[in-house]
This record gives C-alpha cells, sequence and structure tokens, in this order.
C-alpha cells in the first residue's frame, strides 16, 4: 500500500504474515508522534513478536488544530488504528518539552516547576504528564497538547493506554542494551532533523540531551561537545549509533572520519522478527521498538 494524500504519507510498511485481525486483544499497540512524522507498531503479547511497522510523513502545519486534523484523518482513513480491542496502547511523544529528574527529588506536585526549568508551558492549553523509568532512576516530566491527550486517550477507552516522551523509550532501550554491552559507550540516536545523546553509568542514565539538527555539521559539533564535556576521547571512546542514516551513506562515512569507534547499534533482543522485517537495517526504528520496555 503507498498511501498518499495532502496531509500525510506512508513511507514505509512490514506486515508480519502471521497478523490475525481477530487476535487484536492479545496485541500491543505502539504509537509514536512527532511534529513531521509518525509511526506505528504492533507487537504480540504471547511471543513478543513485532507483527506490523509502519512509518508516516506530515504535512508541514502553522498550528496545534491543522496538526491534530492530520491525525485525525490518517487514524480515521487506517484499517487498524481506530479499533478499540488492543491488549494495551502506548504512544510517545516526540517534542522537546520534557525534563528528566532523579527520581529522590520527584515531588509529584512540583512537576510543572521541573518541566518549566527547560521550556515554556501553557497549563491553558497543555497537559502536564510524568513517566518513571523502570531501568533508570530518572523521572521524565513532558507536556503534551490536551487537545491531543483527550483525543487519543478517547480512542481507546476499553485499553491500557499510556503516555511516554521519546527521551524515555530510548533512555529504556540503551539501558537494556547496555546489559549486554558492558562498556563506557556513548550513544547516538539520530532522528529526523534531531540528535539524541545518551551515556550510562553503573547502568544508571548520567547524560542525555537533544539537539535540533540544520546542517550536517551540527552532527559533529555536538557530538564534540558533549565528549568534551564527558570527558571522553574522540579517538578511544565507543560510540553505538543507531537511527536514520545507512550503513554506506556519506554521513556515516563523515562520522568516521571524527569517531574510529563508531559501530552500528543491534536490533532489540527482546522482540521477535519474521523474515520481512529484514529489509529493515538492524539499527532502525529503535525509539519505536523501545517503547515496548516501557511500563
Amino acid at each position: 500500500m503507498d498511501t498518499t494524500t495532502a496531509s500525510y504519507k506512508l513511507i514505509k510498511k512490514i506486515k508480519d504474515e502471521k497478523f490475525d485481525v481477530d487476535k487484536l486483544h492479545l496485541y500491543n499497540l505502539m504509537v509514536q508522534i512527532g511534529i513531521r512524522d509518525l509511526q506505528v507498531a504492533v507487537v504480540d503479547s504471547t511471543s513478543n513478536r513485532t507483527l506490523l511497522l509502519e512509518d508516516y510523513v506530515l504535512a508541514s502545519v502553522k498550528t496545534h488544530s491543522q496538526f491534530l486534523d492530520i491525525l485525525q484523518a490518517l487514524f480515521e482513513e487506517h484499517h487498524l488504528l481506530m479499533a478499540g480491542f488492543w491488549k494495551n496502547v502506548r504512544i510517545s511523544l516526540k517534542n522537546s518539552k520534557f525534563s528528566l529528574v532523579p527520581s529522590s527529588l520527584f515531588v509529584k506536585e512540583a512537576a510543572i516547576d521541573y518541566l518549566r526549568l527547560n521550556s515554556k508551558v501553557n497549563t491553558d492549553i497543555e497537559e502536564v504528564l510524568y513517566y518513571k523509568h523502570i531501568k533508570s532512576d530518572a523521572i521524565c516530566i513532558f507536556a503534551v497538547n490536551r487537545n491531543l491527550y483527550n483525543w487519543a486517550k478517547g480512542l481507546y477507552p476499553n485499553a491500557d493506554v499510556g503516555f511516554i516522551h521519546q527521551s524515555s523509550a530510548l533512555i529504556e532501550g540503551i539501558t537494556n542494551f547496555e546489559q549486554s554491552n558492558k562498556k563506557n559507550t556513548l550513544y547516538l540516536y539520530i532522528d529526523r532533523f534531531k540528535l539524541h545523546i545518551l551515556t550510562l553509568k553503573n547502568n544508571k542514565l548520567e547524560y542525555y540531551n537533544q539537539f535540533t539538527i540544520k546542517q550536517f555539521n551540527d552532527y559533529i559539533k555536538y557530538i564534540m561537545l558533549v565528549m568534551k564535556g564527558l570527558q571522553k576521547n574522540q579517538q578511544k571512546s565507543d560510540v553505538v549509533l543507531w537511527g536514520y542514516i545507512g550503513k554506506q551513506s556519506p554521513h556515516y562515512q563523515e562520522f568516521y572520519k571524527f569517531i574510529k569507534n563508531i559501530s552500528f547499534g543491534d536490533r532489540p533482543s527482546y522482540l521477535n522478527f519474521g523474515y520481512l522485517f529484514d529489509e529493515l537495517q538492524d539499527h532502525h526504528y529503535f525509539d519505536l521498538y523501545s517503547i515496548h520496555l516501557c511500563d
């Protein structure tokens, strides 16, 4: 299927042959919503098999009302997203309105104050949410437009619906990866127009931040800046990379000029994939897959 409308376009779809529409009550739905894109994955809760992946590019809009109109149109025209029988639904939000706080310092009543340290928040139109990390000592406080929040929550009144921030999915996913990696590693996730950088220390979050990318040189600038701040040697430190970059791309070759010990991250071992997913590179969609770890 190659869906193209004035407001969105389906650019990637993988559907496993074992997908059974009569078993939605056993499936977990994962949706990741960005300003200009949206990803969907479906996982069988009984086998942890990934059954569906879709990736959409959304049209650029100037108001949140227009943005919500695009999402509503996409969902209404989709053959599955409006179904209400999922076992659980996890919705991940990609935005810059978030703050990470150690759990020992977190006070629920002060959530908005933590968030205001990093971003402007309008409580008249935004909902302030938080997520307690399972494998880290961090709590992520984030904001979401209230109309989007109420609309998404209202779609699935009979399912267990949870909201997280993209940063939480990445932190949970990389913490899980580090359990087998066991290195003093700098982790990169290259999103569309964003760079995410993470480090862990003793299986706990040491550093996380996201950077807006306007030109390719920004990647190198921010990576070098963070490595210097963390006192990591660019010639000796291990760097693991996931995201929207090809293994043979000129961008990767440019990375290699500055970072000798750079490698691509693997597809997560906690999910199973059929042969149809072989057309995807293993380091793609790491943030989407990692939503599975966020309970």
